[in-house]
């Protein structure tokens, strides 16, 4: 009888099925591990073994994971002559042939160095699957939808690339079409959103690799670069912010108004303020304590404790009563309303600079140095980590001084 050697450690196994015509059909089978279920009781409690060498450990019910692939190859139970015999023969090395074959397919499939089969093979859906994870705060997923967006109308503006605007195969992200990309980010973005964005595309492709449906790094020597030692956002002095404080016109939002303000004052991100309560207040020290939303969950240095002076008490107000220290101290809409309440409010003061909610912290910080307040301090009061990040805003100091001396006009004196 035709008999299939097997080692218990071969994976996948080379197994046979007896069939009725007196043949053995030749399988695969591959173990893909298991999976162990907590048993529990009729109340949802956890069962524990009572008896034997497992008393005190927890029941699992344990159910193996196999998987078979048919290799159309079949052999003789029982040859009947010399050429049955050496049929059966070749047909089983054939089989061994192919089961080592897989075998190291496998093995380089767990390794990761080998594309996962059955999984996503469309970067363009993978990627918009990036952008409802969980595993990102909000802040990230808006750059990383913000990011889709831009990559789509690459797509689609790009003429050698435009077919692929709707399924784009994981093997066609290659470094040509990153480069590409590149350039389209470059072109069409100023300041740090070029390469913020490019951040999140790499972010991306290296999931994709982490999750075995990329080889290669298509990224890998390719890069965005913008000049970090610039601010690129318009900023308002101190003169503009007297200007805007004291415009008012008919259906203006108060609220977002004196949250500006305090924007304008502290530095704090419109993230942070939508969150300020009355309990990140202290009285007694006039402090105002709480965590960057932003940084938070990656960064040691979240925490900010910002001095209240009298202008800033009066414009944080007095809680209701009862005292309620989740009351918020600023009652916002949301992002896109308070810009829009902010772009009408800055139109009417006749401030033709390009501000949004953001600018209201590079403001603070070019304003703070204007002044000739240590670099050291700007930083600590903005919640940085270091001073090498708020050492971008000297050049827009440097800028203004320069505005300053031209301001003065041409001295129209020329040497003998």
């Amino acid at each position: 009888m035709a008999k299939i050697q097997t080692r218990n450690k071969q994976n996948p196994k080379l197994q046979q099925s007896e069939l009725k015509d007196g043949r053995a059909s030749l399988y695969l089978e591959y173990y893909l591990g298991r999976t162990e279920t907590p048993v529990l009781d009729d109340e949802g409690n956890q069962v524990y073994y009572t008896t034997g060498a497992m008393a005190g450990k927890p029941k699992y019910k344990v159910k193996h994971d196999r998987r078979k692939e048919n290799l159309n190859l079949y052999i003789w139970i029982h040859p009947r002559n010399l050429q049955e015999r050496t049929q059966n023969k070749n047909t089983l090395a054939l089989a061994e042939k192919i089961r080592f074959e897989r075998e190291q397919a496998f093995l380089e499939d767990r390794a990761g160095y080998r594309l996962k089969k059955d999984r996503q093979t469309n970067f363009l859906a993978y990627f918009k699957e990036k952008c409802e994870s969980e595993r990102f705060t909000y802040y990230v997923r808006k750059s990383v939808v913000q990011t889709y967006n831009r990559f789509i109308r690459f797509l689609k503006e790009t003429p050698r690339y435009s077919k692929y605007d709707k399924f784009l195969h994981m093997e066609t992200v290659t470094p040509e079409l990153v480069m590409k990309f590149a350039d389209f980010l470059r072109a069409n973005g100023k300041g740090e959103g070029p390469n913020k964005m490019y951040h999140y595309f790499k972010r991306i492709v290296l999931d994709a690799i982490e999750d075995g449906l990329m080889r290669v790094n298509p990224c890998k020597g390719i890069s965005v670069k913008h000049d970090r030692n610039q601010v690129k956002k318009e900023v308002l002095t101190l003169d503009e912010v007297r200007t805007l404080v004291n415009t008012h016109y008919e259906g203006e939002h108060k609220e977002v108004q004196r949250a500006f303000i305090f924007t304008l004052f502290t530095s704090i991100r419109w993230c942070d303020v939508k969150l300020l309560t009355y309990g990140n207040v202290d009285a007694t020290t006039r402090t105002l304590r709480f965590n960057q939303k932003k940084v938070e969950s990656r960064s040691a240095h979240s925490a900010v404790s910002f001095p209240l002076n009298d202008d800033l008490l009066s414009l944080i107000g007095k809680p209701s009563e009862p005292y309620d220290p989740n009351e918020p101290i600023f009652k916002l809409p949301n992002y896109s309303t308070c810009n829009k309440h902010l772009k009408r409010w800055i139109k009417e003061a006749g401030i033709t600079k390009w501000i949004s909610w953001h600018c209201g912290r590079h403001s603070f910080a070019v304003n703070m140095l204007d002044n000739g307040v240590n670099i050291k301090t700007v930083s600590e009061l903005m919640g940085h980590c270091g001073i090498s990040t708020t050492e971008k805003y000297l050049h827009v100091f440097d800028r203004q001084k320069m505005d300053a001396v031209n301001s003065l006009g041409s001295i129209g004196y020329a040497m003998p």
